[in-house]
Formats: C-alpha cells, sequence, structure tokens
C-alpha cells in the first residue's frame, strides 16, 4: 500500500517553484508551450474521482459520476468536453489509448487513427526520397488519419457504461451552445501557433477581425460542435463515421490548397477500434500495466522500471522540498537510454510489424532487462545501443517519426470499483490546423517514420495502408501485488516525453513514497537517448555540474508535461483516493 509522507509537502514542493515566469523565453521544442505554472495541493474523495486537463471538462466527467455513472461514463462526457475547451490537444477528430479495470480484469482499447488505404511509405518524402520537413508535414491534409476516439468510447460504453450514450453529450452540448470563457492557456497557445489561423473557418472561430485571438473571458460559443454532438448523441458513433461528418472531413482534407491528404469517406467509415492485451510487469510490490503497441509507452515504462529495479531507489529519495540528486538523475536517464534504444528500433503497429524474438514479453523479460541494466556505469553512455532481447529474429533500421507533445490525459475512478486511464490526442497543436463541423483534425500520421529504409533495414514504422503510426503515449494502472487492489492511474502529454514523465510519477510514488501530486510537481528530467534533459531553471547548478561530471550533455528545456493521477491512499487504516493534476497547465482533480 502506498502510504502519504505529508500533504503539507505537495504545497512546500509546489510552492518552491511559483517564482516562474508566465512563459518561457527560452527555445520552444515542444509545440505547446508554458503558459503558466499554478501551485496545487491535490484533492481527496472517498468514493469516486475525475482528473484532467480543463476545469469544465473535470465537471462534466463529475457530474455523470455524481449521477451513478461508470469510469468509462464519465471519461466519454470528460473527452467531448475537451473536444470544445482544449481544442489545441485532443478532441473528437483524433485518437486515444485508455487502459481500464473492471473491478476484475485491465483491458487495454486502441483508438488510434490509421494510414488511408491509399497511403505508402512515400508519403511524407520528397520526390527524390528525402523526408519532407516538419511543417510540410504536418500543416494540411497529408497528416490526417482516420480518427478512433468516438468508436473506441463507443465499444468501450457498450461493454461498460451505465448512462444512456446520449446523457453523456449534455455538458459538452449545454457548453458548446452557450459558450465557456476562453482560458489563459487556450489565449495564450492561439497566440503562439502561426499555422491555426491560415485556415479560414478556424480564423474565424478562433480570431476576431484583425487576427487577434479570442482574449482571455471571452465567451466562446460553437454551434456547428453541438450540431455534430446532437447528432452524435442521438445516433452513435456511426453518424460521424458513416455520414456527412466523415464525408466533410474527407472533402475538407482532399481540398487543402497546398498540401492535400489521401483520408476518403471510405477509410473514415472503415475504422475499427481494437482491444489489446496489456503491457503487465511486476515492479517490487507492485504490478503495473501500461498500453501495448502500437503504443511504445507500456514497454518502455517497463523496461525503465525493469532496469532500475536492479538499484536501490528508494536511497536516492529527495528530502522533502528538494528535487533530485545527480546520482538518481543518472540512473533514470541511463535507464532511459536504454529504454528509448529499444523503442526507436523495434516499436511499431504489431498487426503489421512484429516485435523481436518473443515480442513483449522478451523485451520485459527480467533477465534481459538486467542484462542492459549491467550497461549503466559511472559514466554517461550518451547514446546506447539497442538491445536483442531473447529469440531475436528481426532487424529493423532507426526510427524518424517527429513525435510532436500535444495531447491530454484524463484518469477516473468510480463507486462500482473501476477505474481508467486514458491518453488522448490530435497529435500536433492544434492538430493538422484543419477546422470542420467544430472541431480540429489530427495530424497523428506524422507519427510515422518520414524514412522507410536505412542500413539496417525497414524501419518498422515507415507509413502502411491501414496501419497505425507509433505513439509514446504511456496510460498507467498500477495494482498492489499483495492485495490486488488499484493504487495509482496516471499519465501526461508531452511527445517522445510521456514515458519520462510517467516513469517519473512512478518512481516518486513507489519507491520515493511522494503521494501523486507531489511526484508530478517534480521537475522533469530524462534522456530520449541523446542528451540529459532537465525542467529549466528546476535544478541547482551543482546537480548541472555533477552531471557534467559524469559524461552527461545536459539541456535545459521547458518540459511542459500534463501530468494527472488518482492515487489510493490510507491514512490510520481509511483508504480515499487522492488525485493529482500538473501545475504546468490548468487541470483539477474532483470527487466524492
Amino acid at each position: 500500500m502506498i502510504t502519504l509522507r505529508t500533504l503539507a509537502l505537495a504545497a512546500a514542493l509546489t510552492g518552491a517553484f511559483a517564482h516562474l515566469p508566465a512563459r518561457a523565453q527560452t527555445t520552444q521544442e515542444a509545440p505547446e508551450v508554458a503558459t503558466a505554472f499554478q501551485d496545487k495541493t491535490g484533492w481527496a474523495a472517498k468514493k469516486y474521482m475525475v482528473a484532467a486537463a480543463n476545469p469544465l471538462a473535470v465537471d462534466a466527467g463529475y457530474q455523470m459520476l455524481k449521477k451513478g455513472g461508470t469510469a468509462i461514463d464519465a471519461a466519454i462526457a470528460t473527452q467531448m468536453v475537451l473536444t470544445l475547451v482544449e481544442p489545441q490537444s485532443s478532441g473528437i477528430g483524433g485518437g486515444a489509448f485508455l487502459m481500464y479495470y473492471d473491478g476484475k480484469h485491465v483491458q487495454a482499447f486502441d483508438g488510434r487513427e490509421t494510414a488511408p488505404a491509399t497511403a505508402d511509405e512515400h508519403l511524407f518524402q520528397n520526390p527524390d526520397g528525402t523526408p519532407l520537413s516538419r511543417v510540410a508535414g504536418v500543416v494540411g491534409g497529408r497528416s490526417v488519419g482516420a480518427p478512433g476516439v468516438l468508436r473506441m468510447l463507443e465499444l468501450a460504453h457498450k461493454q461498460h457504461g451505465k448512462l444512456p450514450w446520449k446523457t453523456l453529450f449534455e455538458p459538452a452540448i449545454r457548453l458548446a451552445e452557450h459558450g465557456f470563457a476562453v482560458s489563459q492557456r487556450l489565449n495564450g497557445l492561439l497566440m503562439f501557433d502561426q499555422h491555426i489561423r491560415k485556415d479560414p473557418v478556424a480564423a474565424k472561430y478562433f480570431y476576431d477581425a484583425e487576427m487577434n485571438p479570442r482574449p482571455i473571458g471571452y465567451i466562446l460559443r460553437n454551434p456547428a460542435l453541438a450540431k455534430t454532438m446532437r447528432e452524435i448523441a442521438q445516433g452513435g458513433a456511426n453518424v460521424f463515421y458513416t455520414g456527412h461528418i466523415a464525408r466533410d472531413i474527407a472533402a475538407k482534407v482532399a481540398a487543402h490548397p497546398t498540401n492535400p491528404g489521401k483520408l476518403t469517406a471510405s477509410d473514415i467509415a472503415g475504422y475499427q477500434p481494437k482491444l489489446r492485451t496489456p503491457v503487465c510487469s511486476d515492479y517490487r510490490a507492485w504490478t503495473v500495466c501500461g498500453m501495448p503497441p502500437p503504443s511504445s509507452g507500456g514497454i518502455a515504462v517497463a523496461q525503465m522500471l525493469g532496469i532500475l529495479e536492479t538499484r536501490d531507489m528508494r536511497a536516492l529519495a529527495p528530502a522533502a522540498g528538494e528535487v533530485p540528486g545527480a546520482e538518481a538523475l543518472h540512473l533514470f536517464t541511463e535507464a532511459g537510454r536504454l529504454a528509448y534504444a529499444d523503442r526507436n528500433r523495434y516499436a511499431a503497429d504489431t498487426d503489421f510489424v512484429p516485435l523481436p524474438g518473443r515480442g513483449v514479453p522478451g523485451l520485459i523479460d527480467k533477465n534481459y532487462l538486467a542484462q542492459r541494466a549491467m550497461l549503466i556505469g559511472e559514466k554517461s553512455m550518451g547514446v546506447a545501443p539497442a538491445g536483442r532481447p531473447p529469440g531475436m529474429d528481426v532487424a529493423w533500421g532507426a526510427d524518424t517519426a517527429i513525435d510532436n507533445p500535444s495531447t491530454s490525459h484524463l484518469v477516473v475512478v468510480d463507486s462500482h470499483g473501476a477505474g481508467l486511464s486514458m491518453t488522448t490526442t490530435v497529435e500536433d497543436l492544434f492538430g493538422s490546423r484543419q477546422m470542420v463541423d467544430g472541431f480540429i483534425l489530427n495530424n497523428q500520421l506524422t507519427d510515422f517514420s518520414f524514412d522507410s529504409v536505412d542500413k539496417d533495414g525497414p524501419i518498422a514504422n515507415r507509413v502502411q495502408a491501414g496501419k497505425r503510426p507509433r505513439s509514446a503515449m504511456s496510460p498507467t494502472i498500477v495494482f498492489d501485488k499483495g492485495t490486488g487492489k488499484l493504487v495509482l492511474a496516471v499519465g501526461s502529454p508531452g511527445g517522445p516525453a510521456i514515458i519520462n514523465y510517467v516513469a517519473k510519477v512512478l518512481v516518486g510514488t513507489l519507491d520515493w513514497n511522494l503521494n501523486v501530486q507531489q511526484a508530478i510537481a517534480l521537475p522533469n528530467f530524462g534522456s530520449k537517448n541523446g542528451p540529459t534533459e532537465l525542467e529549466e531553471r528546476r535544478f541547482p547548478a551543482a546537480t548541472i555540474d555533477a552531471l557534467k561530471a559524469r559524461g552527461h550533455t545536459v539541456r535545459l528545456t521547458e518540459q511542459n508535461s500534463g501530468l494527472h493521477g488518482i492515487q489510493r491512499l490510507s491514512i490510520h487504516g481509511q483508504d480515499f483516493w487522492f488525485g493529482g493534476a500538473d501545475p504546468r497547465r490548468e487541470g483539477v482533480a474532483k470527487g466524492d
């Protein structure tokens, strides 16, 4: 059982960083930039709880739980409102991965987008075979895949929903009709992005006649989305996939003036979600379950934990109010290098490309990971080699996907004993920068490798018709091995850094005895098998110097995570739920 160190520590830890400016003035790699840092101390509840990236979306999920709905019911209501109030990150024009626990079993729902039937490995290449630039790949119709989130959620609702489907859309429809106040974050991102305003439909909605973004507090109404959601609420997901909405999407994709795409109404109609086998592995006293391919998250997180299990991370816990020291950062980032090396070589849609050797079991095999851990020495590896897991019988080239980090995450536990962790995305900031029928279209196809082959062979994550692009999304559920109880649900946006963000919270809660809010508020750190990346202005100079002395190339970046988690805590034998939301974004948790 995870025990509570002190709730007061959360305030001390997050309050220590209140001096951060509202907008960092440094080079920004992540499209979805930071707009504020707000202290949060966490939320407690006894019966049920939802945590997500916007208070209006959280309230929608909370209302469903209050009506006696399930975690799935709450997640659907939350996602529909996120489509409206957080359009830069996720929505019905995108896809999602969902880890669900019904009180007895864990399921992995795959709502990842698919490539058009006419797409091939040259989709993101110039005529001479060289890869397109980032902007040329992302912005326009070329990058749009068949959306998956609605059919995935409908499948989950048919299995685990309790409230009527149409009831789950009521909060989003009401907000879309009557309007919601533009948040600081949405306003800041509209100001930052230079591409969404080029789409005439989006420009009219998000900007005034002088192309100024709608100001903070402006009541923004979306009657087009209200109409779309009313139709889906009445007729189910097929209304979206087989009717005029699908035709509208296909027409929008094909009509882009400079970068048309291949997605057709037939591609959309043919989309099907999938139930997959979760990636579950033991870590000390816990069992950690994550998302299988086409996500790389479940495997990579399990690999990092398996590598770190060979070291005593518990002895490296930071003191109250302090940040992790050089030794902890060294071990964590080296474990990340090893996991990302395998990820970049092997991870892809396993419906098209086999994993090496024994598949998932081979990649998370304890003996294999112990061998990988032996590569960690006193000095940093810099760039780690990919491993050769048991039964290795395939060779793949190295991936060159863009992996943009604009996404959202939500977690729910209900009064029926169920819980879930769901990561949902349109991929880049405002996706493909195309708006139709009130929602943003994804640019998910740029999660494929732009190159299709290298000296080591074909690239596993190359574009293929009907294939799902690799992802780093890592919705995660943790159980106590002794009792079998769900003790933590967590996940984050952040592109390829998601794996490090989630692993940080797992180490923070499971090894360092922090509550989930404290672990989320820790500064972000990690390596994607390159530089050691530290969240800027969060680490003392002595720690940075110590890492450099051990051979680390240190890069200070924004690392704008969006972690949300719900944790089972116990005080004096009484269990309760404790929710955490990332201070780097505007999310909250709410429950009774």
